[in-house]
Formats: C-alpha cells, structure tokens, sequence
C-alpha cells in the first residue's frame, strides 16, 4: 500500500475520532439542573370507630315460687288433667345468691367496657 494512501486513512480515522468526540471538547455544560426538591406529608390512617352494639333486650320471665301450699294445689291440678305440662327448675339460696352475682358481674363488665370504648373515642375526637 502507497504512504499517501495510508496518510489518507490515518487522516481520515483521525477526523472521524475529532468529530465524534467534538461535543465534548466544547466548553459548555449543556443544559441547567435543578435539584429535586422531597417534601414529606404524613397523613394518618382513618380510625375506623365501630358503632356500638345494639342494647340488650331481654324476655320476659315469669317466675313462678312454688311453696307447699302451691305444689299441694298443682298436683291436685295435675291429677285432675287440668295442669299444663311445665318442666320446673329449682335453685337453692346459694344458686339464687350465684346467678345474682353473676348478673351483677356481667352489669359491671360490661359498664367498663363501654367507659374503656367512651375514652378512647374521645382521644380519637381530640386529635381528629
């Protein structure tokens, strides 16, 4: 190959790498960047406040004390055929005292609850 042809090429490779890398030999820095700028919101959750539960309705209980006297009178009546068929629970003092006791508990428990729930509602009303 002649020595002006490899000039030509050496030439030539040596523009083609002076054109490609022309745009960073230029002094600017081409366009401005603006910094990002990060603002934090924080948003709580909605509280979810469930309504409370409907009041208690109880049945009517009929209660009947059966004595001797009344027992006598019922069982004439239940020979007779004239008796309806009723089943009879009995309790004794202690498990009439018990069952009271209980009520009583249940009344109590549920009144702090509900005072537990009434608190924390109106935490939940302040902050709102």
């Amino acid at each position: 190959m002649p020595l002006h042809k490899k000039l030509l090429k050496n030439f030539l490779l040596l523009l083609i790498l002076i054109l490609y890398s022309g745009c960073s030999w230029r002094g600017s820095e081409g366009p401005s960047v603006q910094p990002v700028e990060v603002k934090r919101v924080v948003i709580p959750a909605p509280r979810y406040h469930p309504p409370l539960p409907s009041q208690v309705a109880f049945s009517e209980v009929k209660w009947k004390v059966l004595t001797p006297n009344t027992m006598e009178a019922y069982l004439a009546d239940l020979e007779a055929g004239e008796a309806s068929v009723s089943a009879y629970y009995g309790l004794t003092t202690q498990g009439y005292e018990n069952l009271s006791n209980n009520i009583a508990d249940l009344k109590r428990y549920l009144s702090q609850l509900k005072s537990i729930v009434k608190y924390y509602r109106e935490i939940d009303e302040k902050e709102e």
